[in-house]
Parts: structure tokens; C-alpha cells; sequence
């Protein structure tokens, strides 16, 4: 009779212990997938290079830093629409007035990402309009150039604008997904739209999202 009872205490025992393992172990995977959903949250996107930009025919291309937040100004043409919170920038700049702006938003899930591109894309493509309500006396023109076949997706649009006695302005601008990454990249000059190089602007769009998720 003490035998069997010694035995089967040991065996509850031993069950015990088996338990209490496997509930370690699932807490141990859970915290790690957790450290690492975290780790990705708070890790910033891959940015364009200074070299992955249009060449200028009279500059280099210089790149700031990564930074972390949003630019102190907000992009022509998305103001407002930029969150702050997963939001990373990368300014580029040359000798003369052409620069560019990268800023990549990581969202919380893939839906956010589609929401934020979504919103992203009406705000450009409204924004020669919305130029033209609060701008007397100038003129503003764009123009949709197309979707890009690049992880998610990518389109490219321009913006023309100008006021009398001033010089005329133009902006490209390259908006992309990888999952729940987005990035909008925003280039810009003096002059019109048809001086600005499409071409190339595409490439550094794909670019740019390819960059995303290295």
C-alpha cells in the first residue's frame, strides 16, 4: 500500500514538473515574440541613399540623417496627413535648389498601411486644387503617372505651381507599401512639370520601397 502511494505521488510529481515546464516555455515564446514584434515596432525602415536619387547635372546629392518623428516641415502637398508616432525622415539636398524628402511610417498593421497610402495619394493628387483655393492669382497643374509594380504597390504623381512674378515650382512624388510600412518620397525644383525627370524619379521610388523592409 506505501508503495503504490509513493509511486503514484511521484507520478503527480513528475506530472507537475511537466507542466510547470511546458508553461515556461509557452510564457519564454511569448515574450520572445513579443521582445520581437517590439524590436520591429521600433527599428527604422531602410532609407534611400543620396546616390539613389535623380542625378543632378550640376550636384552630388547629400543625405542627412535618419531621424526619427517627422520633418519640422511638413512635406508640400501632405501636410496634416504624416502621423508622428512610427514615422522616420531622411532629408536630401544639393548645391542648387533642387532637394528631396523621405519620410517611411511604420503602422500597426497592413490595414493602417493601406488607410495611411490611401490618404496619402488623395492628398497629393488634391493638392494643386486645394494650392490654387488659397493662392489668388497662381496657377497650379498635376498630373497621375501611374502605379508601380513594387512589393505592395507604388504611384508616382507630379505637381506643378506658380505665381506671377515668380519663379514656377515642380514636385514628384513617389508613395509605396511594403506591408505595414509606408513611404512617400517627395523631390523638387524650380521649373515645370515636363523639366522634371520622370523616368528616373520612378526608378528611386522602387527604390525606396524595395529599401523599405531590407
Amino acid at each position: 500500500m506505501f508503495r503504490r502511494t509513493a509511486r503514484t505521488a511521484a507520478a503527480r510529481t513528475a506530472r507537475t514538473a511537466a507542466a510547470l515546464a511546458a508553461t515556461a516555455a509557452a510564457a519564454t515564446a511569448l515574450v520572445l515574440a513579443a521582445s520581437t514584434t517590439s524590436t520591429a515596432a521600433v527599428t527604422a525602415p531602410g532609407f534611400l541613399a543620396g546616390t539613389d536619387l535623380p542625378p543632378h547635372p550640376g550636384s552630388a546629392w547629400y543625405a542627412g540623417k535618419v531621424t526619427k518623428g517627422l520633418p519640422e516641415f511638413a512635406p508640400f502637398c501632405v501636410e496634416g496627413v504624416l502621423p508622428a508616432t512610427g514615422s522616420w525622415y531622411r532629408d536630401f539636398s544639393t548645391e542648387f535648389d533642387t532637394g528631396a524628402v523621405q519620410v517611411s511610417v511604420r503602422t500597426s498593421s497592413d490595414a493602417a498601411a493601406v488607410k495611411l497610402a490611401a490618404a496619402l495619394e488623395r492628398k497629393v493628387a488634391a493638392c494643386a486644387a486645394d494650392w490654387l483655393r488659397k493662392t489668388p492669382g497662381g496657377t497650379a497643374s498635376w498630373q497621375d503617372y501611374g502605379k508601380l509594380s513594387v512589393e505592395e504597390g507604388a504611384h508616382v504623381y507630379g505637381v506643378h505651381t506658380s505665381m506671377p512674378e515668380s519663379e514656377p515650382g515642380v514636385h514628384l512624388y513617389g508613395i509605396g507599401r511594403d506591408g505595414s510600412t509606408v513611404t512617400i518620397v517627395k523631390w523638387g525644383q524650380m521649373g515645370y512639370l515636363n523639366e522634371a525627370p520622370l523616368p528616373a524619379f520612378k526608378k528611386t521610388t522602387v527604390k525606396a520601397v524595395n529599401k523599405l523592409n531590407p
